[in-house]
């Protein structure tokens, strides 16, 4: 495994996430329940860390799903098998840098009345950080991310909250998750009249399919030194997937979407990955890895075996010629010539 810095600060995280939104609950093609139970969790995060991948993601509202009108599982869920997990000790805890999420609603709220609504304020970010810690099984966060920005909020207020659980030692850094560069601006601008180090990372939607990223958020965040995570770097399964075969694996009901949308670009990623003899997913993350504003994509796979896959992707280094063919397959949404890949 290799590592990188997380952003402007000195924590040192593997170049792979391991993603864990699908621990206790998901759904796949046509509601399919597709949950990854508690043991292949297990499996799957031991294996992660025997790989050297120690950056661990996930959020308080992971887990548990509506199917049919039945509720599986329920939200939290995700965060309570991790703490499961570390509770059986062997030094889990400790090997890890963990990310965890605040500011979405879940009908397990630990509050009531208005403030049960979405969003961020001191009074929300506290409780539900506490009830993190319980789910986790642990006395602190390393990651401790904004789920979604609130523009009702002002940020002296975000900051005040994020900053107690800081000082009190609770909190490593601050991250943040779906944030516009004027919000990351914004955010950074306050933090530093409080003499505060502000974000670390944004994490965001970013792949081949989606390059919109790179006129703003990408851009901004490489400027003010955060660290970009990314989530459905694979475009929800579809770029891990070889359109010029029968299609085995089960897509879900997004990556069909964009199958009909972009199956000629598809068609002839797959044509080049074969070129390459790699596999899709592989390339598609070694793309990623070669971007200077990346720090890592959040990877989630539903086995061992597949994550045994993906580790293939860091050892990947794409040529010139490569990166040319990609850009030509799926062309940037931006002329940016800072995030030109060479």
């Amino acid at each position: 495994m290799k590592y990188g810095y997380l952003g402007k600060s000195g924590l040192r995280v593997s170049r792979l996430c391991l993603g864990t939104a699908a621990f206790g609950g998901k759904v796949g093609k046509e509601g399919e329940y597709g949950s990854i139970s508690e043991q292949e969790a297990f499996r799957i995060m031991d294996a992660a860390l025997d790989a050297g991948i120690n950056f661990f993601d996930t959020a308080n509202v992971y887990g548990g799903v509506r199917l049919r009108g039945e509720t599986i599982g329920h939200r939290g869920i995700t965060e309570e098998i991790i703490g499961r997990w570390f509770a059986q000790g062997g030094n889990r805890r400790e090997r890890v840098v963990l990310g965890t999420k605040v500011g979405r609603v879940f009908e397990e709220d630990e509050l009531d009345g208005p403030n049960k609504a979405q969003g961020l304020s001191l009074y929300k970010i506290r409780r539900h950080f506490e009830a993190s810690l319980k789910r986790l099984q642990t006395d602190h966060i390393e990651l401790y991310q904004m789920h979604h920005v609130d523009r009702n909020v002002q940020w002296e207020e975000l900051w005040e909250a994020f900053e107690g659980l800081v000082r009190s030692g609770k909190v490593d850094y601050i991250g943040s998750s779906n944030f516009a560069g004027r919000d990351l601006a914004r955010a950074q601008s306050v933090a530093k009249e409080r003499h505060f180090m502000g974000l670390i990372s944004e994490q965001h939607g970013y792949n081949l399919l989606n390059r919109f990223p790179e006129t703003d958020t990408l851009p901004t965040a490489k400027e003010l030194g955060i660290g970009i995570t990314i989530w459905s770097p694979l475009a929800r399964g579809l770029l891990a997937t070889d359109v010029s075969k029968p299609i085995t694996r089960t897509l879900t009901d997004d990556a069909l979407m964009l199958l009909e949308t972009h199956r000629s670009q598809m068609e002839q990623f797959s044509d080049l990955c074969r070129e390459l003899g790699e596999k899709e997913a592989n390339v598609s993350l070694a793309w990623l890895l070669a971007n200077p504003a990346v720090a890592a994509p959040v990877i989630g796979p539903s086995t061992v075996e597949e994550l045994e896959d993906l580790l293939r992707s860091v050892e990947i280094e794409l040529d010139a010629s490569t990166m040319k063919r990609l850009d030509e397959i799926f062309p940037a949404s931006s002329e940016l010539s800072m995030f030109k890949q060479t």
